[in-house]
């Protein structure tokens, strides 16, 4: 919380859920935002978070290498 203050994100929001059904990808980070599709982040500790606040949050700038992939052939 003190990080997004720091950076002047005052609308940023942080709701802790139970699990969605995804457990060996857990902790999991969606990020939501006006017209864009849902970004999940999967497996995010303590500076893959930083990275995302910073990169994502701050810079616009989604980070694929974190991000859960589905199949679209199943």
């Amino acid at each position: 919380r003190d990080l997004v203050r720091s950076r002047g994100l005052g609308d940023v929001y942080k709701r802790q859920d139970g699990c969605i059904g995804l457990c060996q990808y857990e902790p999991i980070v969606e990020v939501y935002e006006p017209g864009k599709e849902k970004v999940t982040y999967v497996k995010v500790n303590e500076e893959k978070a930083k990275e995302i606040l910073e990169q994502h949050l701050v810079r616009g700038q989604v980070l694929d290498k974190y991000l859960l992939h589905v199949d679209e052939n199943m």
